[in-house]
């Protein structure tokens, strides 16, 4: 869990679960216990979603084995640490949402900074326009599921099983 002050630190990306959730290790050597670090403000596709392979490939691409600044400011239920993540000073949430590859996480804008919340709105609004990554099924049959609603049912599903 972290301190309750934000923290921010250098890290190298060991893993990419999906394309929101990364596994890091602190780059000072002196913390050799891997950490699991979602990224704050996005929901990107879960990996039996549409998109989901998708995202995770892309998310590898843009941080995998590489050194990430994290910003982190809190901890989720299952105790990954939120954090922006930046890579040669890249925001990569900000990037899925760009790429068409995430949401922005509407639920929990409050806890982004003001200017940041925008942003990331402002991002996922022009790649729905341009119907960039998932946006693309958009107004079809095939229109895109928000990770939430698709949790949400695979968990109704599972609890009639």
């Amino acid at each position: 869990m972290l301190p309750a002050a934000a923290e921010q630190f250098d890290a190298k990306v060991i893993g990419v679960a999906d394309g929101d959730t990364l596994t890091v290790l602190f780059v000072d050597g002196q913390t050799k216990t891997p950490r699991r670090v979602r990224l704050s403000g996005i929901d990107a596709p879960e990996k039996a979603q549409a998109f989901g392979a998708v995202a995770r490939e892309q998310l590898s691409q843009l941080a995998f084995g590489r050194v990430g600044r994290l910003d982190c400011r809190a901890a989720d239920r299952y105790g990954r640490s939120l954090c922006v993540v930046r890579v040669d000073g890249v925001d990569v949430g900000m990037r899925m949402v760009e790429l068409g590859l995430a949401w922005h996480y509407k639920r929990y804008a409050s806890s982004q900074p003001r200017e940041e919340a925008a942003s990331y709105a402002v991002a996922e609004s022009t790649a729905r326009a341009a119907k960039a990554g998932l946006w693309r099924d958009l107004g079809t049959a095939a229109a895109p599921v928000p990770p939430w609603d698709w949790r949400r049912a695979a968990a109704g599903e599972y609890a009639h099983h």
